[in-house]
């Protein structure tokens, strides 16, 4: 039977592979919904090919464009962040994979839970920014999240039929581009540079938060909540070569591991075919054309915002909502080139320090916290 799919964030690197995944296995998967932030022409494309019931632009201005781009195809057509937080309660989809960037996926993720649907999780920040409350809703409406991001989908796999406690989760990192760069050589960094990342093709935001390490210190909460462990059993692990795509340790000694070429195509389908795996036509993995693999501990005195993660992951109640945000205008300023690549670390630590804490914060104080941790965060780079 197929399973019908709402895709958050279709036209972005997780979206348009979940795409490819879809095109491979027609008989598998049927594409409910589609929405996008801003990429217009891209979304009036793949609904002409997908022919989804609904498509949602978030940006209002770009509605009559997509209106009148479809007014030849029965696809009903929205606009709106609320419209894309509405659109995953319909009752026909199955699964939501929410690959929005950023804090905007909470909203709709929080929806689409109470709804009872399974979520196939590509926005860590949902679980960042709100892990608590997220886990809480998931746990009461025996809602399942599947992980999409590789490094979770690894554990999770590593997981799967696994009844005994985790030690240790092993979380590997890349290292990003510029793992053996001294402070001085990373306190020039280009924009340019920073998007050039060595092993996955991935969107702007996420390859520069890969470059500056949050990416692994979202992830490493990420994984807490997932797993339900500790901080203090996270241990990031770089591994240069992103074979290894996570590994699990149990309380025997043993560690479990899940390998593969550095391609989002097999966790994104893994999620959505859940418990089955199927058929793909990606490319094996050959033992004897890899040469060799590294691993190394990650310089936290380089890359401060690890740091920050775990500090915030410690504090619990609203900090990480706080680094979250603080990390989302630092990044923004350093694509518009408005601050240096080492500043975002500045930002996002003066914005942590100077931020309202909440010990158990509602979803209105998460809300509330974003604002004000934007709001101070831009007020630094002003």
């Amino acid at each position: 039977m197929k399973r019908n799919i709402a895709i958050l964030g279709s036209t972005g690197s997780i979206g348009t592979q979940a795409l490819d995944v879809v095109r491979e296995h027609p008989e598998d998967f049927e594409i409910y919904a589609l929405t996008a932030n801003d990429n217009v022409d891209l979304l009036i494309k793949q609904a002409r090919e997908f022919s989804p019931e609904v498509v949602v632009i978030a940006n209002d201005n770009k509605y009559a464009q997509l209106k009148q781009a479809l007014v030849d195809l029965p696809i009903k057509v929205w606009a709106g962040s609320e419209s894309i937080a509405q659109v995953v309660e319909s009752e026909p989809i199955d699964i939501v994979l929410t690959a929005m960037v950023g804090y905007s996926g909470l909203k709709p993720t929080i929806n689409a839970i109470k709804a009872k649907k399974i979520i196939a999780l590509a926005n860590k920040e949902t679980l960042v920014v709100a892990g608590e409350l997220i886990t809480s809703l998931a746990l009461e409406n025996k809602t399942p999240i599947l992980p999409v991001d590789s490094e979770h989908s690894a554990i999770f796999q590593c997981l799967t039929g696994e009844h005994s406690p985790i030690e240790k989760i092993l979380l590997t990192a890349s290292g990003g581009p510029f793992r053996n760069h001294s402070k001085e050589q990373l306190s020039k960094v280009t924009k340019a540079e920073a998007l050039k990342h060595p092993n996955w093709s991935m969107g702007a935001k996420v390859t520069i938060d890969s470059a500056s390490l949050m990416n692994k210190g979202l992830e490493m909460i990420e994984a807490k909540w997932l797993f339900d462990v500790e901080p203090d059993q996270i241990e990031v692990v770089v591994h240069p070569q992103s074979i290894i795509h996570s590994m699990v340790q149990f309380e025997d000694s043993s560690i479990i591991a899940q390998l593969g070429l550095p391609d989002m195509h097999l966790p994104i389908q893994y999620a959505l075919s859940y418990p089955r795996r199927i058929k793909s036509n990606l490319e094996r993995l050959d033992f004897f054309k890899l040469k060799t693999m590294t691993f190394e501990q990650p310089d936290i005195s380089r890359f401060r915002n690890l740091t920050f993660a775990f500090e915030a992951a410690r504090i619990k109640g609203n900090m990480a909502c706080i680094m979250n945000a603080a990390n989302e205008i630092a990044v923004s300023a350093f694509l518009s080139e408005k601050v240096g690549f080492l500043e975002m670390s500045d930002i996002i630590e003066s914005t942590m320090e100077k931020a309202s804490f909440i010990t158990s914060p509602s979803y209105e104080d998460y809300v509330q916290t974003d604002m004000e941790a934007r709001y101070i965060a831009q007020d630094l780079i002003n």
